[in-house]
């Protein structure tokens, strides 16, 4: 990743988009509390989840699969150099792809992410007006230089009884779902993958016209393969 934000920086590549599903890990950003991971060593070694380090802003959130997970490198110079801004694309790209399958979502004040109504999935009347707040998106970013370089974490059908391994995002008072959980319906990472490539071209003002499968590619070959994409 350091070295694609690199490149971009230099103006080698163009502008990318990962979209991708990780196996389970739970991670600490910048500003992550490690008392936020509620589990021990011990089960967590039992459940097989890593926990790592990350560079992004935020506290701690917990990424597996069923999740589409979303790492624009993009330069948003000159003209959408706001990182509020960023921040609200990426918010509002999660609610367009969880909208066809009967669910609205929206933003809480002073909590970053996308938030459901799950006793009315399908309307978001505002934060006043929820009478079950769930967390179904999560939003943590880096910028340097203005490249970003981290995204968001959108649960599909991610197995939610991992996050009782952690306080999510630090909140403690509001649980998470999942669109599964919420329409019934199963979407795959990677129909989500390409739903949110036309998302990100439409919100973000890019020519996304490709989407290259590189599953099934080890970490130094996947940046090969980034580095050297035409």
């Amino acid at each position: 990743m350091a070295d694609l934000v690199q490149a971009r920086q230099a103006g080698q590549v163009p502008d990318t988009l990962l979209l991708l599903e990780h196996e389970s890990v739970i991670t600490l950003g910048r500003g992550g509390k490690r008392e936020h991971v509620l589990a021990g060593p011990a089960e967590l070694d039992r459940l097989g989840v890593r926990v790592e380090t990350t560079a992004r802003g935020g506290d701690v959130t917990l990424h597996a699969p069923g999740q589409l997970v979303a790492y624009p490198v993009l330069d948003l110079a000159p003209d959408r150099r706001d990182v509020r801004r960023y921040v609200q694309d990426l918010t509002r790209v999660m609610n367009a792809l969880i909208g066809p399958y009967g669910a609205q979502g929206g933003t809480l004040a002073g909590m970053i992410g996308l938030w459901v109504d799950a006793a009315e999935p399908g309307h978001f009347r505002g934060e006043g007006a929820l009478a079950e707040p769930r967390k179904i998106g999560a939003i943590g970013v880096r910028i340097s230089r203005w490249v970003t370089s981290h995204g968001f974490a959108l649960n599909l059908t991610t197995d939610l009884d991992l996050f009782r391994l952690i306080v999510p995002c630090g909140i403690s008072a509001l649980g998470v779902t999942s669109l599964e959980q919420l329409s019934g319906r199963a979407l795959s990472v990677h129909s989500a993958a390409e739903q949110a490539r036309q998302q990100f071209g439409s919100h973000f003002e890019r020519d996304v016209s490709e989407l290259f499968d590189l599953s099934g590619l080890g970490a130094a070959e996947l940046g090969r393969a980034l580095l050297e994409a035409p």
